[in-house]
């Protein structure tokens, strides 16, 4: 039954898969093998990046962090999917409900930005392939990192404090199992016009203008193979760009549908929005290593040297 409430800082109730409640512990299952896939995969990238003297470049450290928001994301999401699936623990107080907020946002806005400093390295190290270390020293590389972290925050904490001070008078029942920005606005009874354009104007920033970014990059990149004489040597250029092009669509394509079934999709089944809700925050952080292991031979050499190929007595 819906929950109403009138309350400036109110209760909210998450919702697990609607229609089959009676099915969250056989959910659960593939549930925990995606968060343990994602956990276990960007761990595994993160620690072969940091361990193999080998990795210490640019397009690694880049790949380093990519996996580190893959993992922040999984860990802001995971306590209370698998709360709901095993034990239907639904309620989550108004400050933790920002808080998960927060970090869900931060961490999707900081991979948006991260796959844009790598189309940005896969252009420099095409094009301009002599100069590629000087141009990405490790001091410019902690830079770009920094401004992908202070511009989330910066983007993010007006976003969410502007949701303080709103009241919330109808059902307080979520439509996910986490808590999402347009989400928890729709439930407020005050004026959301202030929140909803901001909000709008997050993504676009974000998400938006990096998507237009990596599309100029990549048309630069075109051109720069085109200008290369070798056949063989054009192959090898584009197929280092096969993994982080993989990587970018699975990031934007679930990120574009959920925000067009919470925009245009009232007149969908319930579980839709669940199901693409989930996929937007899990397929990318389990894909992601994969693809990259797959794709990228140095990361498959690494591997096998640090993990299976054990050194001569």
């Amino acid at each position: 039954m819906p929950t109403f409430h009138n309350s400036t800082f109110p209760t909210f109730i998450l919702t697990g898969v609607p229609g089959l409640e009676w099915a969250h512990a056989w959910i659960s299952i593939p549930f925990c093998c995606l968060y343990f896939t994602a956990l276990s995969g960007n761990t595994l990238i993160l620690f072969t990046v940091l361990t193999e003297p080998s990795l210490h470049e640019p397009m690694y450290y880049f790949l380093s962090m990519l996996s580190t928001t893959d993992i922040g994301l999984c860990i802001s999401t995971l306590v209370t999917v698998l709360g709901i699936f095993w034990v239907n623990t639904r309620e989550i107080s108004f400050s933790a409900c920002l808080s998960q907020m927060f970090f869900i946002h931060l961490f999707t806005f900081m991979e948006s930005s991260v796959l844009l400093a790598m189309a940005f390295d896969r252009f420099v190290a095409i094009s301009n392939p002599l100069r590629y270390a000087t141009i990405l020293t490790h001091a410019r590389i902690t830079r770009i990192g920094l401004a992908v972290i202070t511009r989330g925050t910066v983007i993010l904490t007006p976003l969410v404090l502007l949701l303080k001070r709103l009241s919330f008078c109808r059902s307080l029942v979520l439509r996910h199992s986490y808590c999402f920005h347009p989400d928890v606005m729709k439930l407020s009874c005050s004026d959301t016009k202030i929140n909803s354009a901001f909000g709008l104007t997050a993504i676009i920033s974000t998400a938006g203008v990096d998507s237009i970014f990596i599309l100029l990059s990549y048309v630069l990149i075109i051109r720069s193979v085109l200008n290369i004489a070798s056949p063989e040597e054009r192959k090898k250029a584009f197929s280092t760009c096969i993994s982080h092009i993989t990587a970018v669509a699975i990031f934007y394509i679930p990120l574009i549908s959920l925000s067009f079934v919470h925009r245009f999709g009232k007149r969908a089944p319930p579980y839709v929005p669940t199901l693409i809700a989930n996929v937007y925050l899990l397929i990318p952080p389990v894909m992601n290593p994969i693809i990259y292991s797959v794709k990228t031979k140095q990361i498959q050499k690494a591997m096998l040297k640090l993990y299976f190929l054990k050194p001569d007595p």
